[in-house]
This record gives structure tokens, sequence and C-alpha cells, in this order.
């Protein structure tokens, strides 16, 4: 049997020395720009240069993430990172922009591709598109079962990647918007400020109503290995050494004893286990069906609850928490404190414990108050001390990246006319088949109608009854695209383009693999995410006509986009209420209200569809009194995205009206149009109120 791979964060040096010490094949980790992860330590040039050698002297591997979207003004040091990475011989690369995948193929052949989760591949048809596009592997978004695991492994050839530990984002992988809308910080650019694990607000409680559990797949790992996962990751780059090390134990002892007693073996891994001091734990959809992942009862961080600090004494000049709990914790523990108000959690050691009769004293240090919530995250006993990796010396080590320049991407560019193409005007998208005739009174160029299970089933019912013939209707094929959909999905867009619909909108890369050959005009989506004129000529290259740009742009970086595609060939949308989650499985049949506030007293609301859920802001993006501007600069073609607005009382006209008088709606936010990523090297000139700056009005916009 072929040798399994255990991959392991490492988001500094303590938690490298903790992975390989505990038996890791391989560690994922990324330098101090272009990961995910930025708010992690990560590595300084040196560290990289000299721990890679270690790394690979010891025989194991070593995978660089680069796992981000980037900016048209940020190309050169992308490719200088690329250049870097080539020339030190990194073991791969975990990619998430389209932009860095064309340009490290373009560029740099010999840089083993890997295709983040964030890419958002759940399904043979988008491994099979990463093969053909020099992908070596593929991280599997973290929502698939088992089942479908077995049937992604049983039709590609790609080297499958599949997360069995470690913290979940309710999003699914790569589609979560909601931390760029509160403030510029997006999930894309590895800044985000985790909305999910947020207290809100519903009609009847408060609660953490978006915070998942813990993945934990360790019953699972013998199946998977069986079904033919090529590695096994751990989730953890902003975890401590001794979490890496205790997960890293638990998973090689289970992956090196099941086959000869996997009953014994699972039962000493889950025991190790035990010391991961993090949240509940699920499986997820390992069974597939409408798994419950999410307890609002449950605090959005991470350790075993301890109590409530219900009182603050002084003793000996020094202040005391007094909880209402008894034992299980001892000096020099550490816990994590959570603001009874939701606004902030500190991480402390604790200095001392006297034990009373109403509960427990404890010191620690930090701006901790009565009433907060503090829980257990790690014990002093079981704290461990790792051999390091890095020499104590890294004066040797002064490799660095160049200045060179990126060359410009070479791609096959749309015609500036297109004959055949898109008239000029606005397109209107709709979330349901009835609203189609709703949007008649916005008299668009063309209706684009959300293509998910839901409304394919109700196009077919309807079919005699939808007000618009088939040249004239859009698909917009849904981002997410699992394998159990590939079935139906395939087959209703094959009867849909032999009725005459000649236009769809991919939104995930398993759908260009769907189309593959079809008679179909393609528009790429704005959750392809090209921010950068590198994945724009991906994209053209794919054979797509049109690019929507990511809702979560800005004006600056399209405009400089602009300066390399036709600009007739850019399709923004300016207006939508934009999905800030999307989440596989059914939140809103599980709480009584689906209207949430948080503690700023912004609302969301959940809309359910079945299968999925998404998650909108009350108040709309709007950029439509900009579009005379654009206009101005060659552009001719805009989308009304009404997919989760409400039709009645005249919206639908309202909006159109209000389109084509270019009018402001002061009501609305403008999303990151204004002044784009939140920035930490710009955080001193005023940035940090940035998302108070955009976040929308109070007044509700009629027909919501």
């Amino acid at each position: 049997m072929k040798r399994i791979e255990l991959l392991a964060p490492a988001g500094s040096p303590e938690a490298l020395n903790a992975a390989l010490a505990e038996g890791a094949d391989a560690v994922y980790l990324g330098l101090r720009s272009f990961n995910a992860r930025m708010r992690s330590a990560n590595f300084a040039f040196n560290q990289f240069e000299a721990g890679l050698q270690v790394i690979h002297e010891k025989g194991k591997k070593a995978y660089v993430t680069v796992n981000t979207v980037f900016e048209e003004r940020e190309t050169d040091r992308v490719y200088q990172l690329l250049q870097f990475l080539d020339r030190l011989k990194a073991d791969g690369i975990i990619v998430q922009d389209l932009g860095i995948l064309k340009m490290a193929r373009d560029n740099f052949p010999n840089l083993a591709l890997h295709a983040s989760t964030q890419m958002n591949v759940a399904s043979a048809r988008g491994c099979n598109f990463l093969s053909r596009n020099g992908f070596k592997r593929a991280v599997l978004a973290r929502e698939l079962s088992a089942e479908e695991i077995k049937t992604v492994r049983q039709n590609t050839s790609l080297e499958l990647e599949v997360f069995v530990h470690g913290a979940l984002c309710v999003s699914a992988s790569g589609l979560c918007l909601f931390s760029s809308y509160l403030g510029g910080k997006s999930a894309n650019r590895g800044a985000c400020t985790q909305a999910c694990r947020r207290l809100y607000e519903s009609e009847s409680q408060k609660g953490y109503f978006f915070s998942p559990d813990d993945l934990q797949l360790i019953d699972y790992v013998p199946d998977l290995i069986e079904a033919g996962v090529d590695s096994f990751k751990i989730e953890g780059r902003m975890k401590s050494a001794e979490y890496v090390g205790t997960v890293v134990s638990a998973y090689r002892y289970l992956i090196d004893h099941w086959a000869a007693d996997r009953e014994g073996s699972l039962a000493k891994a889950r025991a190790i286990l035990q010391s991961d001091f993090a949240r509940r734990k699920t499986t997820f959809f390992m069974e597939g069906g409408n798994p419950d992942f999410v307890h609002p009862d449950q605090a959005g961080g991470t350790g075993i609850a301890l109590g409530r600090i219900k009182d603050v004494r002084a003793l000996d000049d020094e202040r005391w928490a007094l909880l209402n709990s008894y034992g299980g914790i001892a000096e020099g523990d550490s816990v994590r404190i959570h603001r009874s108000d939701d606004s902030g959690r500190i991480t402390a050691k604790i200095k001392g414990v006297k034990y009373q009769l109403n509960g427990m004293l404890l010191k620690f240090e930090g701006d901790w108050r009565q009433n907060d919530d503090v829980y257990l995250v790690q014990t002093a006993s079981m704290t461990r001390r790792y051999k390091p990796i890095l020499p104590h010396s890294l004066d040797r080590y002064r490799a660095f990246p160049s200045r060179d320049s990126a060359p410009a991407p070479r791609f096959t560019s749309p015609p500036k006319r297109d004959p055949k193409g898109l008239q000029p005007g606005f397109y209107a998208l709709v979330g349901k088949v009835a609203n189609l005739h709703a949007v008649l009174a916005a008299n668009p160029q063309k209706a684009m109608i959300l293509f998910d299970k839901v409304n394919a089933e109700a196009l077919r019912k309807n079919e005699s009854t939808i007000p618009y013939k088939r040249d004239r209707l859009v698909l917009w094929l849904d981002p997410y695209f699992p394998e159990a959909d590939a079935s139906w999905l395939e087959a209703d867009l094959e009867y849909w383009i032999s009725k005459g619909v000649k236009w769809i909108v991919a939104n995930n890369l398993g759908h260009f693999s769907l189309l593959r050959a079809k008679d179909v005009k393609l528009i790429a989506g704005p959750w392809l995410y090209a921010f950068n004129s590198w994945a724009a000529g991906f994209l053209f290259d794919q054979g797509c006509r049109y690019l929507i740009p990511p809702l979560e742009i800005s004006k600056q970086n399209f405009m400089r986009i602009l300066e390399g595609i036709a600009p007739q060939a850019a399709f923004p949308i300016v207006f939508s209420y934009p999905q800030l989650f999307r989440i596989r499985g059914d939140l809103s049949a599980k709480y009584d209200s689906t209207t949430f506030l948080d503690r700023d007293g912004s609302s969301y609301s959940l809309h359910g569809r079945r299968d999925y859920d998404v998650v909108v802001p009350e108040q709309p993006f709007s950029i439509i009194d900009r579009t005379p501007f654009l206009k101005k600069e060659g552009l001719d073609k805009f989308i009304l995205d009404l997919s989760n607005a409400n039709p009645a009382k005249g919206f639908f006209r309202d909006i159109a009206k209000a389109a084509a008088e270019a009018r402001i709606l002061p009501e609305a936010s403008r999303f990151n149009w204004k002044d784009g990523f939140y920035n930490d090297e710009e955080a001193g000139k005023g940035r940090e109120v940035r998302g108070k700056d955009l976040r929308p009005f109070e007044r509700p916009l009629k027909g919501t």
C-alpha cells in the first residue's frame, strides 16, 4: 500500500518543530505576504531558506501557501515571490488565484501547483479541469461526504488532499464575503475577522448562530485511505506548537497502525486527541445529509468551558476572578477569556488558583471583566518542548526575492466589438423562477436566473409559462458545485441548451469541464475572483466572452485591470444584496427566526434554498450612480443582481428606474468600491475606521 502523506500546519518555527518531531511527512507554511493566514507568525525569508534545507535533509516536504488573491498593483511582488520559491525549490505552492496559476504555469513550470481549498473544488469535473491546466493536487472543499470523495477519486487521476482536523468555516470554502463586507478585511486576502464566530441576536435569543464546531475525522481515516486519498491535512496555522504536536501524533499513530489493529489504534488516537482543547467536534458532511454542526449556545472561540466570572475580588492588591466552577485547572495553564459583549478575546496564563466555598478564584493578566466567560485552552502538564530545527544563526541564509518586473500576461483577448455578443444595457439576475415575471417590469436586455437545483426543477415544471424566449435567458450557475450535483446539473444544462439557451455564467472551475465542447457562450462569474489581468487572461483563454468582476473589487483595481482588457468585455454588477455566506446544508430549518442583528445593530437575513443557505445584509450594495463614469471608460453592460431581493411593491421596477437615471441610493453600501481592501500598512492613516465609514446606512431600502 502506498504511503499516505500526513500534512501539518507550520504557522511558526515552533509549530514546525512540533510537526516534524511528531512525524508529519510534510508541512505547509506561509511567508509574510500572499497567504491566507496573515495573522499567524509566518516565516521570514532567511527562516524559510534555512527551514526548507533542514526539511529536505530529513526527507520531508514543504508546501508554501500563496493562496490569496492579488490586485493588479501587486503583480511584480507576486512574480518575485514565485521566482524566489522556484529558485529555492519549494516542493509545491498552494494556490487560489487563477492569476497565480497562469503566472506560475507560464513562467515557473517547475513549481508544483496545489489547488487551495479556497479554489472551491468539490467535484471530479473540477479536479480534471485542474489536471488539464498543470495542477498536481487539489485540496478538496471540506463540505464533501465520504461517498462524494470516493466518487471523485474514481473519476480523476489528480492527487487528492482532504482536511481531517481543525477549525471549519460555516461558509463553503472560498465563498465568504462577510469579513470583507464589514471593512475590507477579506478572507480571500488572508485577513478574515471571523464574522461567523460573532454573537448575533434573533427575535427570540442571542447566540453564535453561524459558529461551526471543529472538524475531527479520526474515525474516517481508515476508510479514506482505502478510498484512495493521498494526503491528510490538519488545519491550524494559527494554533500553538503544543496543539500541532498533539494532533499530529494522534493521526500519525492511526495511519501507522490501523491496518494491523483498527479498533485498538483508533482508541489510542482518540485518547491522544482528548488533549485537543478546541471546540465541540463534528464529522461535518462525512455521512451526507444535513448535519448538526452549529450550536448557538457554544461561544465562537476554542477551549473547554470553565465558567463565567461572577465577581472581581481584590487580594494582595491584585485582581482575582471568581468563577462559578471548581477544579480542573492549575497554575501555568492557559485560558481564553471571551468578553461578555463579544467585543474581544484574550489569552492568558493562570498565575494563581484559590478555592472558595462559592467557587474558584483565579489570577491572570489582561483586560478581563465581570461576566466574561473563561475557557481552558492548554494545561501546563501537557506542554512539551520540541528541539528547534532552524540553526541558531541564520547569517549564511541570504536568499531574497529579486526586484524583477513581471512580464505582461499573454492571452486571447475577446474582440472589442462582437456582433454576436451581448448588447449594451442592463441585465437582471433573479433568484426564483416566479420572479422572471416580476423582472419584466425592469425591461432588462436579458434575464439571468440562478440555476440551482430548486430553480432547475421549477424551470422544467413551469417551462410553458416562462416569459422569456430561451435566447433571452442566461443561466447563472451556482458557485458551489459538489460531486453530488454533477449528474442532474449536466442533464439539465443539456436540456436547456437544446431548447435554445446560449449564454451561461460559470462560477466554479468544474463548470468549464461540464460545458466543454457544448454549444454555449461563457461568461466568467464573480466567484472566479478575477482581481488581476493574469486571472482575466486565464479566463479568456478558457473561452469566456465576458468577465464579471468580484463583488469585493475596488474602483481603483478595476480600472487598472481595464488597462489590459477591452472595457466592453467587462460586465460589472452594479446592484446586489451580496451573498456573505454560502452554506451547504439548511440552517434556516434549525432556527425560529431568519433575521439576525450583530453587535453594531446591522441586520442580516438567512435565505434557505433547501440544499443550502445564503446570508445577505439588509442593505444592498450599489454603484448604479457610477454607471455614467463607467460608460465613459468604455463599459456598456451592467448587471442588476436581484437574486436576494423581494419583488413586492414594484421593487424591481424601482431599481431599474434608479439605474436608468444613475441615481444614488443613500441606503446602500459601496462595499469595497470606494476604499478597497483593508491594508495593515495603511492602518495608521485612518483606514481602521473604514468599515464604519462604509457600513450601510440605517434607513431600510423599500422592498426588502
